[in-house]
């Protein structure tokens, strides 16, 4: 299979290359693998720290900057970062007013950032951590116990960091996140394999003619597989999988998320056809947000996020954000 890189070894670092050419905003350590905002640490603001594997871009490097993020640690493909990326990235940002981690819910995510706050916090940074879990499809897989963390992750990221914006403490925002991620919901279909750069062709078979219904972002097994769907029908069953998880009433934040190989074309048409059946079933949706934001490398498919949305979530959601791959009002 074909792929844009020079050689699988350094396909995460020539990636960081570019990210710090493309945006001088950022101080990418492409060394040590940390990314952080030019500005930090910002004085008297807590500072949000996430990570994970590379291959889910423009998560979490792309979401590193003013109204999100104030460092990632990528680590290398589908692989967890390192807890010495963590403590290097916290010691870079904090300003004395502590350190979140925005931790997905992986089994080395997990691992790593407890001990990595342990580190920390002996040398005197004051650390919270939230563990987002959204993913409805499986309670456990291959890389979880529990529910895996998806695209609830940059909902948690993005409201939790316009808090931090407005300088509240750590608790409050830490209470917040979490209280954004029970709030929130996901499922995920593909419709492709992905490839990674080390194995240079499909991690999994997919015959043409099916899809994997409740898949992960690393390709990890869903519910069931099924012969192909047309994009109603994928819509149907993925909104109610997450409704009838989540329970409750009002307006829904709603992320369309593309998994790296699919086109806008089919990710809008999908889009109209998660907003019919949320109709059907009586849900408002406040905010719409459709794009690649969590992606599984070049896998076609989509997954679907809703978080219930207070009206404080949504006057957070709506302030202002700049960074790579989220931006607006700024």
């Amino acid at each position: 299979m074909k792929m844009l890189i020079n050689v699988a070894e350094t396909v995460v670092a020539d990636a960081l290359r570019g990210l710090a050419a493309a945006h001088p905003e950022l101080t990418v350590d492409i060394e040590n693998r940390v990314v952080v905002r030019r500005d930090a640490p910002v004085a008297g603001k807590v500072a949000l720290v996430s990570g994970g594997g590379s291959g889910h871009e423009p998560l979490h490097a792309g979401f590193v900057g003013p109204g999100m993020l104030d460092a990632a640690c990528p680590g290398e493909v589908f692989t967890s970062p390192v807890p010495d990326q963590m403590v290097r990235a916290a010691a870079a940002v904090d300003s004395g007013a502590g350190v979140l981690f925005i931790v997905k819910n992986y089994t080395g995510d997990v691992l790593n950032f407890d001990m990595a706050a342990e580190l920390a916090e002996e040398e005197g940074i004051a650390i919270a951590k939230v563990l987002v879990d959204d993913d409805v499809a499986v309670t456990d897989s291959l890389y979880t116990a529990g529910r895996r963390g998806t695209g609830a992750t940059l909902f948690v990221e993005k409201i939790a960091g316009a808090a931090a914006d407005e300088r509240r403490p750590l608790a409050e925002i830490a209470d917040l996140a979490t209280r954004v991620n029970a709030a929130s919901r996901s499922f995920g279909v593909a419709l492709s394999a992905v490839s990674t750069p080390a194995k240079g062709g499909p991690t999994f078979d997919l015959p043409p003619g099916e899809l994997e219904l409740g898949v992960g972002i690393h390709g990890e097994p869903g519910r069931e597989r099924r012969p192909m769907m047309t994009s109603g029908e994928i819509a149907d069953h993925a909104v109610h999988a997450v409704l009838d998880d989540l329970g409750g009433d009002g307006p829904v934040l709603l992320l369309v998320n593309g998994m790296g190989g699919t086109p806008l074309l089919e990710l809008y048409g999908f889009t109209a056809e998660v907003h019919r059946v949320l109709g059907e079933r009586g849900v408002p949706v406040a905010r719409s947000l459709v794009g690649n934001y969590v992606t599984s490398l070049d896998m076609a498919g989509a997954s679907v996020t809703v978080c219930r949305a207070d009206e404080e979530m949504l006057r957070l959601w709506d302030a202002p954000v700049a960074t790579a791959g989220l931006r607006w009002g700024r």
